[in-house]
């Protein structure tokens, strides 16, 4: 009996009074090495962006909840848009958007532009250089936090504002889904605009080694980059054309799908030639000009808003291969004159 005693006192006092975890396990994780050097340089920054961000976001989901709210009060959705119109303040969103198409400027002026040149200025790049961390890794490690951040701040603002903007974006008179207010605050398109007005920007700043004249280049470079995608936006789509051959009176012209951006209206002959608005301008009627000319009808080329989604990834495709190739050119001029 004492024997088994003894052997259940040495059992007891052997195991343990808790569950048992190592050091390693109970360790939360943490960045180390250099990316633990790169977050603290850029931490006020970073971190400025991100706290930025979350408001932002914030208050766009509290704007769609408003939003709803008014909407559904008028019988959205079933109720026809008249119903419904006049609950949504279209100054809200023209303000917001306009904001937001902001972002990718001030993204390149103030996290791209003196990213490297501020290291470049001070002698911060040739202290690392003298370090074991090769100017290739340094670079990464740089160009990858930083494109992280911006990616997650501007996807989120894109959703936000896309969420916000849903329940209403058949709706011209709200925002026009072709115009920059919608359509470069949505989908991937904010998020490859940031990425390449940033990375574009760390590459002037590289080549001009200054951090000041960098962020003054960068953002005429950032402007230059707005107005050309500004005029580019509408070659992203496949335009359609709808003709009618019922004559040319104003009952007579075609109907165009829902939210349709209209891009020119022409009428047409019996032999298929197009003519413009003005061509009956200084005719006696009507009647004179379709029969002077042969005018059977109109043709009317448009995009459909369907073609969005497709035109926004079509045209984020571009701006992230034009980001990748500024990416590289980075590496390989860095790698061999980063001091």
């Amino acid at each position: 009996m004492s024997n088994l005693t003894k052997t259940s006192t040495t059992n007891r006092s052997a195991r343990p009074n808790g569950p048992t975890t190592s050091p390693a396990a109970t360790r939360s994780p943490r960045l180390s090495g250099m990316n633990w050097l790169i977050w603290r340089q850029h931490r006020a920054g970073f971190w400025t962006l991100l706290a930025l961000t979350a408001l932002s976001a914030a208050g766009l989901i509290c704007q769609r909840t408003d939003l709803m709210n008014q909407l559904t009060t008028h019988g959205w959705p079933d109720s026809s848009p008249d119903k419904w119109l006049p609950a949504v303040h279209p100054q809200r969103f023209q303000l917001v958007s306009y904001g937001l198409g902001f972002v990718p400027i001030v993204l390149g002026v103030f996290l791209g532009a003196p990213l490297l040149a501020g290291d470049l200025e001070n002698g911060t790049a040739k202290l690392v250089a003298s370090q074991s961390v090769t100017p290739s890794r340094w670079l990464a490690t740089k160009l990858g936090i930083s494109a992280l951040v911006v990616i997650v701040c501007t996807a989120a603002l894109s959703i936000a504002f896309g969420r916000w903007w849903g329940p209403v974006k058949y709706e011209p008179t709200v925002l026009g889904w072709s115009d920059g207010t919608a359509f470069d605050n949505t989908g991937p398109v904010p998020v490859a605009l940031a990425l390449f007005t940033v990375v574009g920007g760390v590459a002037i700043g590289m080549l001009l080694r200054r951090t000041l004249i960098s962020m003054v280049v960068t953002f005429a470079f950032a402007v230059v980059v707005q107005v050309v995608w500004h005029f580019q936006r509408l070659n992203l789509g496949h335009v359609v054309t709808i003709t009618t051959h019922k004559g040319i009176g104003p009952t007579t012209s075609p109907q165009l799908p829902e939210a349709a951006l209209e891009i020119d209206t022409s009428m047409i002959s019996g032999s298929g030639q197009t003519y413009g608005w003005g061509t009956c301008a200084h005719e006696a009627s009507e009647k004179v000009c379709a029969e002077k000319f042969d005018l059977v009808g109109w043709s009317v080329d448009y995009l459909p808003i369907s073609q969005m989604s497709g035109m926004q990834w079509f045209g984020a495709s571009v701006l992230f291969i034009m980001t990748a190739a500024i990416t590289v050119f980075i590496f390989i001029r860095g790698r061999k004159r980063i001091v």
